[in-house]
Order: structure tokens, then sequence, then C-alpha cells
């Protein structure tokens, strides 16, 4: 199987040589500074792997770069992978995340536009205000010295059955469903309840990833406006459902309040209007606002409008306290910005802009892609809520809870993904009464590697680095950091871990286990780690 990005090889290779040569020594340190990590996990996994076969990390006696790829952010953590499989994660430039967010780390900017297609994209510097391409990072790509492979053959269903039944046998994992699938062929190379359906807890947002990078697309912006209405001046602040919309003075690259305000206060000036009657729109949804669990410092009311998912204080992640109405807020944050522009406006009420109105100014989102990793990395479920309304907006459903589900489900069935007895009810994966099997979460994953679906890559790239990024920051430190990157779910009782790892012998395996009825969720946690770390060790052919 080959990348199709991938193809011209013969042209670049000069230039991947360099860069290579350019990284070399950073990595050999990285190798060195991961190998007692590695070794530790194989040792804490030895007891299982010798009812299989005795195994052992394998290191060269000589660190070569396209041994290893960049596997975090600035620590430059690599992976021991003799080669890279066709369906690896790789962006349209054959670079992973982890080594866009280290070139961020240094202060690179530039570079291309990654997994967006230059046609048809509008993310370029040539649009006002909006973002610049990501950063790009020199390339650290396997293979370099040729097209020859040594990567071996899949692992057998009798040595990891050998290997991981013990584990997953944790009582403290109560009741359990697992699955493994080599990515390059699509087949599943163990399972145990694979296809019995249970609660998913936040590993849901793959699913919600797949279904809005296939439907929206990877390109895909959302957009917030403010629009004059004519002869009344009433100045409507048009959400367009995008969560990642701040008012913070630093926007980070994305959309910004600030420069909405900056704008429309400038498009005021020029028309000589220094008075407006302020409202904002937020009928782009519909439905309920707050999720089923109610109230919750773990997800805002869901608005079309909101400015920094609604948080009060200057947190980007994680839970806290959320204000009772997002929309508002932000319009009355809005107004203050028009006002420090010598702008007065009212105390601003809903309303609806009408086709008759004249947009002033806008800013977009970053593209989808983003929104899904950040999703990913930090499992935010403001994002995961508004990615389900926008799939179902797009899709001539209602933008709502249950709209937003049943789109979901039906960009799956149309990518023809195994759907038996799947439910869904949000998009986040904090409703308990959400279903999924672990043959869906793996076939969610084989499918983002599929390079006939460049557009789901981002589902890939996304995923947490166990010991670096997001929910997996502080897991993995005592083996396989690095190495396992992996979606996490927890609600009470539940407890599950889905993503990819590539094995001693260089196969890129997609793994998902489920645990129901757990009783101690950092015991749960643990056996989930040890089970994903035991199959990073594993040479298992």
């Amino acid at each position: 199987m080959v990348v199709p990005e991938l193809r011209p090889w013969r042209a670049a290779r000069p230039h991947m040589v360099r860069a290579a040569n350019a990284v070399r020594p950073r990595l050999a340190r990285a190798a060195q500074a991961v190998r007692p990590k590695l070794e530790r996990a194989a040792a804490a996994a030895k007891p299982q792997l010798t009812r299989v076969r005795p195994t052992r990390i394998r290191w060269p006696k000589t660190v070569r770069t396209w041994q290893y790829t960049a596997g975090a952010a600035t620590a430059g953590v690599t992976l021991a992978v003799a080669v890279a499989t066709a369906a690896g994660p790789w962006d349209s430039t054959g670079q992973r995340t982890a080594e866009t967010d280290r070139a961020a780390a240094l202060d690179r900017t530039g570079g291309a536009d990654h997994g967006r297609n230059p046609d048809t994209s509008d993310s370029g510097d040539a649009t006002a205000g909006g973002p610049r391409p990501a950063p790009s990072a020199a390339s650290v790509l396997t293979g370099l010295g040729g097209a020859t492979s040594t990567v071996k053959s899949a692992p057998t269903g009798t040595a990891l059955s050998g290997l991981l039944g013990p584990l997953l046998e944790d009582a403290a994992l109560g009741t359990h469903t697992a699955a493994v699938v080599d990515v390059a062929t699509g087949r599943r190379l163990y399972g145990t309840g694979a296809d019995t359906a249970l609660t998913p807890a936040s590993v849901t947002k793959i699913a919600t990833a797949v279904a809005a990078l296939s439907t929206l697309g990877a390109d895909h912006r959302l957009t917030t406006r403010a629009a004059l209405e004519p002869d009344t001046k009433e100045l409507v602040l048009v959400g367009g459902g995008d969560p990642t919309l701040t008012a913070h003075k630093d926007a980070e690259g994305w959309a910004s309040l600030r420069d909405l305000a900056d704008r429309t206060a400038a498009a005021l000036k020029k028309r000589g209007i220094k008075q407006v009657t302020l409202s904002y729109d937020t009928t782009l949804y519909t439905g309920p606002d707050l999720h089923p669990i109610g109230v919750n410092g773990n997800l805002a009311p869901v608005s079309a409008l909101m400015a920094d998912e609604g948080r009060t204080d200057d947190s980007t992640s994680g839970p806290v306290e959320r204000v009772t109405d997002p929309a508002a807020d932000a319009a009355r944050t809005f107004g203050s910005f028009l006002e420090a522009h010598g702008i007065r406006t009212t105390s601003p009420g809903p309303s609806k802009a009408t086709t008759r109105a004249e947009n002033l100014a806008a800013v977009s989102s970053p593209p989808v892609s983003s929104l899904v990793e950040r999703m990913l990395t930090n499992s935010d479920n403001d994002i995961a809520e508004a990615l389900a309304r926008q799939t179902a907006a797009a899709t001539g459903q209602r933008a709502s809870f249950d709209g937003g589900a049943s789109a979901i489900a039906g960009a799956l069935k149309k990518l023809e993904l195994p759907l038996k007895g799947a439910q869904f009810h949000d998009g986040s994966g904090l409703d308990r009464d959400d279903r999924l099997t672990a043959d869906l979460l793996t076939a969610l994953l084989v499918k983002a590697g599929d390079p006939a679906h460049p557009e789901l890559r981002p589902v890939l790239t996304g995923l947490p680095v166990a010991g670096f990024t997001g929910t997996l920051t502080s897991r993995y430190t005592g083996g396989a950091a690095g190495v396992v990157r992996a979606k996490t779910g927890t609600l009470t009782g539940v407890n599950t871990l889905a993503g990819t790892v590539v094995d001693q012998d260089g196969r890129l395996l997609a793994f998902a286990f489920l645990a129901s009825n757990t009783t101690n969720p950092l015991e749960a946690q643990s056996a989930l780690d040890r089970t994903a770390t035991a199959l990073a060790a594993c040479g298992c052919t």
C-alpha cells in the first residue's frame, strides 16, 4: 500500500535527506532518552510475553534517522520503528502532527497548508485576517534509504491472545471488550466481545470526528459575522457555531472576537454610524441547549454563538464553571469592544438577521481539520457538540442533540462502517446511553489511515501522544511514552481507550479497549495503560 501524498519521492528525496541529516543528532539523543522507558515497558509485559515468544526491545547498534519518527512536540521523543507503513498518520507533505507542534514550539512559521487542497482552501495568507498555514518541521520519514521494507508480518491472533488476554482479565476492568486491527490490511488480529456495544464515554469523539470530516470536509470553516440591518441601525452578531471563537487578546490563530469588533467599528465609522442597537442571532442551532447531564463544568450550554466556550476563567481546556448564556455573554463582550472604538451600543438581545442585512465584517475558524485535532487532543466536549450540529446542518437535519446524533450515524453508514449495536445520543460521549463496539472504533481508525480518505487523517494526528500531549500528558510516564497515541474515555463506572501503536516489528496497529462496571477509575485506567504498553512492546509474529 502506498500513500498517494508520498509518490513524488525522487524529486523530494535530496531535500528530505538534508532535513533528516539536520535532525539526526536530536533524534539520536531522543532515542537514547526514551529507550529506558520502552525497556521497562517490555519488562513489565514479560510474564505475558514469555507465554507466546520471548520478546526484547531490538535497538540497532547505530541510531539511524529513518528508524524513528518524531512522536511529541518540544521533547522530540521518537518512535522505535523499522519503517512506516503506508497507513501511518501522514498529512499531505508526509509530516506528523507532532512534528508540526515541534516546529511551532521552535517559533517556526509558514510552511505547507497541511492536509488541505491548495486549489480550494481559503486558508492562505491572501485571505484577509485568515490564519497562516501550519508551520513546517523537517520531514522525518522512514525508509530514506530506498523502498526496501523490513516490516515483518502482523502479530498472530494466538500470540496476541496470550499477551493481552491475561491483562484484560484484570478485575479492575469489570465487563470489557477489545479489538486489535492491522491498519495496513484492515484485518482484525485479536478480539474479545468486539461486536458487543458498551458505553464508550469520550472515545465517541473519534466517531464524531470521522463524521464531521467526511461530511463537512477538512477545509470547511465556521464563520461569525456582524450584519447591519438597513435603515434601523440594528447590528446583529450572527453566530456560525464556532466554539473556538475567542475574546482573548492573543487569539493564537483562532477566530478573534476583538478582530471582528475592530473591523465592524471601522465599517460603521465609514458609514458615519456612531450608535447601534446591538442584537445577536443563534438560530443556526435548534433544540435544547443544555445537555442531558445538566449544568456541568465539562460542557457549556450549546449555542451557535459563544466566546471561549463560555468559560469563566482564562482556561482553554478541562472542566470549569461556564456562563449560563454564552451567546448573551459573547454579545456583551463584543459590545464592549465596539465601545472602546467609540461606537455606542444598547444592551444586546436575541434577534435574527434578515436576508437584507449587510455583512460588515466576519472572522472564520481554522479549518475543521484543526478543530478535530484540538477536540481529540484535549477531549473538548464543546467542539464535539458543535461538530455534531454542524454535521447535522450540512445534511439537512435539525442542528440539535438528536439531529447531530442521527447525522453522525448517517455519515458512518455512508462510509460502510460496522454500525451493528451502535447508538448515538450526542457528539461528545457524555451521554451514558451512547453505545459503540470495539469493532466500530478500530474500523474508524483504519478508515482514517486509508490513503483513499486523506480528509480523515486528522483523526489519527489529533490523538493524544502518551506521556506528552492532551489527556495522555500524565500517563505512560513509566513506559510507552511517545509510542501510544490514543483517545481516552472516562465516566463513572466506564473507562475506555482507543488509538494506534507501532509494535516492535514495525506494524501500525489500531486498538480499542472498553470497560464498564469499573469500580476504581485509577486502577481501571492503569490496567488499560498496561495493556496498550504491552501491545507496543510486542514482537508477536
